[in-house]
Order: structure tokens, then C-alpha cells, then sequence
């Protein structure tokens, strides 16, 4: 994207207390899937909006939990939401519905027609447990994020695994259960590593191989996607770096730093 007053414009932040709170056009979108007060007992006091603003700034951020500001709501607070938030299903539902408005604002079917898959190996902190491993290609200790995408980079699935299990096995576990989610899609698109029969067999439709014709850089149809997206992703601190003790955790993030990405390409536009 080219940085023009006009862009410079829609994206400024300047306004709000921290560059990864949200605003209330975003809040708005958010707001409905949080769960209501309890019918019973204690009112919550905590302020929700609040919460996700911390998760989003830790998040953007890359600090430690412990290191949240005064500010936000207590860490474990925050924290609490967070894991809870995962668990019933909140962030999948937010997830879901920010993704159908995005598809529509952008002119295209609620269900994808193509998905892009790639991995992206990278290292793990010290407290790392569980889910580690050696990739002997990439030369790295840690974990693999294995993301499938549609045609505008928004992550339709995404998987978090040892880096030693390798592209074609890790693919058996992105492909489980997508065509019952995903009924549309009519073809998937990969590298080399998607190649052969154990892909090809977990693969509910057919896989498209898209290899590099010259060593040098090249810009490769469709396959350039998906690598966007990951760079969207390692825009957020946290994720430049797994530095979560369990896979499933680097998983939520992930899904949180796509919602935030939805939320604000929402807010800018017609959806606001």
C-alpha cells in the first residue's frame, strides 16, 4: 500500500490512547459477541472493551502479560477473558462474522472459492512446552504456523504444530473437516511442499502446484498471498516470535491478530 495523505489519513491512530486500542466503530463490531451481564449474583464490573484493548495491546506490543499498563483491567483479568474468550467459542464467532462483512465489502461471496496454503517455522521461547521441534530445511528450533487463505489473505484455517513435522504432514491437519466448513472451495494452491501423495489424499480438492521457475525473486501467481499474510501477521510483536508455553495459545493469538486486521479494514469503510 502506498502512503498518501489520504491513506495516512484513514489509518491514523493518533486520536486514541494507544495505537492498538479500539475505536468505537470497531468497539461496535466487536461489542455484541461479549457476553452479557450474569442473570445471577455479583454484576460484572469489568469494562470488556477494556479487555480486548489490553489483548490487542499486548498483542501489537509483544510485552509480557505481567507488563500490561495500569490502565488496562489487572493481567489476570485480562488473561482470564482471554482463555475464556478461546474456549467458548467467542473469538471463532467474531472471527466468523467480521470475515463474512469483509468478503461482502469487498465484492465477493461469503465462501471462498480458492485458498492458498504455506507454514511459516519459527522459534520458541524458553518456556516453550510442548509441540517443538527441528526444522532441517528452515535451520530452526521451534514451531510451525500452518495458515490456509482466500484471495484477499484472510486466514480460513490455521494450525500450530511442531516445526519437525513437515509441510505435507502438516497439511493432513489444515485440510481436516475444511470442506464441511468451506463446501465452496474448488481449489487449493501450494508450493512443492504440498506435492505427492499424502497432500494430495488429505486434500479435499484438487492441489494446485505453483513452483519457482528461476532462483532469483519472483513473484509467484496466487502464492504471493498467502505470504502477505503472514507478514500481516508479524506485524504484531507478539507473533514475531512464538513466544507462548503451549501451541494452542500462539493459535489464539493468531486468530485475535486477524480479527483486530478485520475490524479496522471494516471501520474504514462502509461498514462502520
Amino acid at each position: 500500500m502506498a502512503w498518501t495523505p489520504f491513506t495516512r489519513v484513514d489509518h491514523d491512530r493518533s486520536g486514541l490512547r494507544y495505537a492498538s486500542d479500539t475505536s468505537d466503530k470497531e468497539w461496535r463490531m466487536i461489542e455484541p459477541f461479549m457476553p452479557p451481564q450474569p442473570s445471577r449474583g455479583r454484576k460484572r464490573r469489568t469494562d470488556l472493551r477494556a479487555v480486548v484493548d489490553g489483548i490487542f495491546y499486548l498483542l501489537q506490543s509483544g510485552c509480557q502479560w505481567r507488563l500490561l499498563p495500569k490502565d488496562f483491567p489487572p493481567k489476570s483479568t485480562v488473561h482470564h477473558y482471554f482463555k475464556r474468550f478461546s474456549g467458548d467459542g467467542t473469538w471463532a464467532a467474531i472471527h466468523d462474522a467480521l470475515y463474512r462483512k469483509t468478503r461482502d465489502l469487498e465484492g465477493r461471496d461469503e465462501s471462498p472459492s480458492y485458498a492458498i496454503i504455506d507454514s511459516q517455522s519459527v522459534k520458541t521461547g524458553a518456556d516453550a512446552r510442548g509441540h517443538v521441534g527441528f526444522d532441517a530445511g528452515k535451520k530452526v528450533k521451534g514451531r510451525k504456523r500452518h495458515i490456509l487463505v482466500d484471495t484477499l489473505g484472510l486466514v480460513l484455517k490455521a494450525e500450530v504444530h511442531s516445526a519437525g513435522i513437515q509441510d505435507r504432514d502438516g497439511a493432513v491437519l489444515v485440510f481436516d473437516r475444511l470442506a464441511r466448513r468451506f463446501p465452496f472451495i474448488a481449489k487449493i494452491c501450494g508450493d512443492g511442499a504440498y506435492q505427492g501423495p499424502i497432500a494430495q489424499a488429505a486434500s479435499p480438492r484438487p492441489i494446485e502446484i505453483v513452483k519457482r521457475n528461476q532462483p532469483s525473486f519472483e513473484v509467484l501467481p496466487k502464492r504471493w498471498i498467502v505470504e502477505r499474510t503472514l507478514a500481516w501477521l508479524g506485524i504484531n510483536r507478539r507473533l514475531s516470535k512464538d513466544f507462548e508455553r503451549f501451541a494452542p495459545t500462539s493459535l489464539t493469538f493468531i486468530q485475535t491478530a486477524i480479527i483486530k486486521l478485520m475490524a479496522r479494514r471494516l471501520a474504514r469503510f462502509r461498514y462502520s
